[in-house]
């Protein structure tokens, strides 16, 4: 945590407010025993926008890409979908700014890609190895899942735009899925029999990137199991273009599967094994 320093003895938060009280004696405000020194609330420094303060924020964003980026889509997903702007908006800590240049980002990705033109059939192909899918049951805590299985990816001999495809299709009917008063959604990757053929560091890096970049704290928590030693090399090089993201990864065993996050009936099949 930054810290201001005011003495010697005197040291506080940076983002505490101070409200400086002079003494009886002096009215002047020396940084010295003379003044008393009162940090309110942490609660209350953090910005808690009210209801009307978001929506004022909502707006400015949609007029902002209207004037400024008015080629882009609107509708779902496009430059004048509140909840979608909201969602950005809440990620980029309520800067306008960083919003509009996410969300133009964002919006750019979806209409280049042809996000909304995805299909169950157009993925057909790469849906069909098993590598990828979204399970049909909710976890414990009510989130969808999005479960890969590396050991069913080979990159050498499977179309990477295909897997980019997949990919976003399934990312898409995670959300799809999500219960009322949920917003995010649970990752398991099976590494059981992950071995170096399944290796690809560059689709890895495509899906940090969307789920970064397109689809911000969206992920819960990514479940990473039973990894293999052949593993170890491919996470440390993974590992820093996840940034903060890191804290979402957990490494655990197919049992912990099993006990903490499904019951029997909803567990998935390639975990009842």
């Amino acid at each position: 945590m930054a810290l201001l320093r005011l003495s010697p003895s005197i040291t506080l938060p940076r983002h505490h407010h101070l409200l400086l009280v002079p003494s009886k004696r002096n009215n002047t405000l020396p940084f010295s025993s003379k003044f008393t020194l009162r940090s309110s609330n942490l609660h209350m420094q953090h910005h808690q926008l009210q209801p009307n303060d978001s929506r004022k924020l909502v707006i400015e964003v949609k007029e902002k890409l209207e004037k400024e980026h008015h080629n882009l889509p609107v509708g779902k997903n496009g430059r004048d979908d509140e909840d979608m702007i909201l969602w950005f908006l809440k990620d980029r800590k309520f800067s306008v700014q960083d919003a509009v240049l996410k969300l133009t980002k964002a919006i750019k990705w979806r209409q280049d890609f042809g996000v909304s033109e995805l299909t169950e059939e157009g993925v057909k192909g790469a849906s069909q190895t098993g590598k990828a899918f979204v399970h049909d049951f909710l976890d414990v805590n009510g989130r969808p899942v999005l479960v890969v299985v590396a050991s069913k990816h080979f990159p050498d001999a499977q179309d990477p735009a295909e897997d980019e495809r997949l990919c976003a299709f399934l990312i898409e009917k995670a959300l799809r899925k999500l219960p009322t008063g949920k917003e995010q959604i649970l990752g398991i990757i099976d590494l059981r029999g992950f071995g170096t053929q399944n290796a690809d560091i560059r689709y890895l890096t495509f899906l940090f990137d969307v789920f970064y970049y397109y689809y911000p704290k969206r992920l819960a928590q990514v479940l990473f199991v039973d990894a293999p030693f052949v593993f170890k090399p491919i996470w440390q090089l993974v590992k820093p273009l996840l940034k903060s993201y890191t804290s979402l990864a957990r490494f655990c065993s197919a049992d912990t599967v099993r006990k903490e996050y499904f019951t029997e009936e909803t567990l998935p099949s390639n975990f009842r094994d």
